[in-house]
């Protein structure tokens, strides 16, 4: 068992964990319809992830609700099926990748799942404690190492002792490390922190007021986020893990890289520069526990953004970025 696992199973987070507590290094493959975990691309994916010198991934199976007041949660087609999950885990750890598992909940068309406000919190609860606890079981019974409890839920994050309960149900069926993955935006106006092992954070903070792909220009937007952060991890006492944090390829992704839309330009130099800033910036603080970038390759015929304007580095400059870094 890792440092970073003894760690967290024993309830002892710390901003400044043992040497030798561990990092991830890690690309999210999610996945768009309820078979594409069992796609025979999947295992080329994993191996082309373990390729560029990362050692995790992690898988997004989700479920939907049709309006952001709905109080009841679904699978869809677009859910990936318990036994394709199964399957990919398995398929990972065989590639030697460790996984973390991050269920979503989604809405149709462009909705942002920040908007959820249910009219019946009580009752959107018990059905997400329903949802999350199914996943939990899930990841137990397939050695998955690390455990997402929620992504991006701005909406209803603030009720803290609402999620003190999910913490809690999902520890009673999950032994792993615990994390929530909060929106750049949101990750201060969590108050149960302390229920988990580490701060979650989905990194897609604007560095740029105008497109560029200087790195020094980058590096230096990042200085006063990553003092904020090193001040924050100090007080909760918990390590921070960026969940997701990811540039598309295209012109102009650093002013906005949560924006699968940025520009219908290639911007391959922009992208790479991005990723080369954000690790210079971080890699090496003892507070800080590593990366799972958004996203490897898209599945085919699914209809997204064309490869070489999404955010997969995959064939790009930044992929050659990653394996200078991480081959080290």
């Amino acid at each position: 068992m890792t440092a970073a696992v003894l760690l967290a199973v024993s309830g002892c987070s710390s901003a400044t964990p043992p040497a030798g507590t561990s990092t991830m290094r890690g690309f999210a493959l999610p996945s768009w319809y309820r078979t594409d975990y069992d796609s025979p691309a999947a295992a080329r994916y994993l191996r082309d992830i373990h390729a560029t010198g990362a050692r995790w991934v992690t898988f997004t199976p989700t479920w939907y609700q049709t309006r952001v007041t709905d109080s009841a949660l679904h699978t869809t087609e677009e859910t990936a099926s318990d036994a394709s999950l199964r399957h990919i885990v398995d398929r990972a750890h065989r590639a030697g990748l460790k996984v973390m598992i991050k269920p979503h909940v989604d809405l149709p068309g462009d909705v942002d799942r920040a908007e959820i406000r249910p009219h019946d919190r009580t009752a959107w609860f018990a059905a997400y404690r329903r949802f999350i606890t199914h996943y939990a079981d899930l990841a137990a019974d397939t050695g998955t190492e690390q455990f997402a409890v929620g992504t991006e839920l701005a909406g209803v994050s603030g009720d803290t002792a609402a999620w003190t309960e999910v913490v809690k149900a999902v520890r009673d069926h999950y032994d792993g490390p615990l994390t929530y993955a909060a929106n750049y935006d949101e990750y201060e106006r969590i108050h149960f922190w302390k229920e988990l092992d580490l701060v979650g954070i989905d990194a897609y903070w604007p560095l740029s007021a105008k497109p560029t792909y200087d790195t020094g220009t980058l590096r230096r937007a990042w200085e006063p986020i990553r003092r904020r952060l090193a001040g924050y991890a100090e007080r909760q006492g918990r390590r921070i893990l960026f969940t997701e944090a990811g540039y598309v390829s295209q012109r102009g992704s650093t002013t906005a890289p949560y924006s699968w839309t940025v520009s219908h330009t290639t911007g391959d130099a922009e992208q790479a520069a991005a990723y080369r800033a954000l690790l210079d910036s971080f890699e090496g603080r003892r507070w800080w526990a590593g990366v799972c970038w958004w996203m490897w390759d898209d599945w085919p015929d699914s209809g997204e953004t064309p490869a070489r304007l999404a955010y997969t580095p995959h064939g790009k400059p930044a992929e050659r970025v990653l394996r200078d870094k991480w081959a080290r």
